[in-house]
């Protein structure tokens, strides 16, 4: 659920038709403070920013434990709801960080701004889609290998 709700903000900002496109649409108060928020986290993940550019959105945040119905632990934010939101996304990316190091990163492909969360044994998921990304960019490795081919055989005759 947390990895979920990090890469649905992480993914809030996809390429359409070669325009970077903010798709937010969660009914929070404080629209401005959560773009804000996905942005640093953004810069965070792509490395642009060291993890320490997270702390102002955790400033003035408080946490309550108490035991649910089950038994469980379980903690308690209390800020807006924009604010609570981060804190979230920020414990699931620092929960990923820890247990998964290396496993979320932006997209290789450098025309996608999206993000992955690489489950594979092997950790070698290099798009985040295969079906777009990785399938354009191996499409257009293979039209300049073919082309460069085809290119090298004319300067022979």
């Amino acid at each position: 659920m947390s990895e979920e709700l990090l890469l649905t903000l992480l993914n809030s900002t996809p390429m359409i038709n070669g325009v970077r496109t903010d798709i937010l649409a969660l009914d929070i108060d404080d629209q401005a403070t959560l773009r804000a928020g996905r942005d640093l986290i953004q810069a965070v993940v792509r490395g642009d920013l060291p993890p320490s550019a997270l702390a102002p959105l955790l400033e003035g945040v408080a946490s309550h434990p108490s035991i649910t119905e089950d038994g469980r632990l379980a903690w308690t934010v209390h800020a807006s709801k924009a604010r609570a939101l981060l804190v979230r996304v920020i414990s699931a990316w620092d929960e990923v960080r820890r247990t998964r190091p290396g496993r979320l990163r932006p997209c290789a492909n450098d025309d996608c701004t999206l993000f992955l969360l690489d489950r594979s044994r092997s950790n070698s998921a290099r798009w985040c889609s295969m079906a777009t990304c990785g399938n354009k960019l191996k499409a257009r490795r293979h039209y300049r290998r073919t082309r460069h081919q085809a290119s090298s055989h004319t300067g022979d005759l």
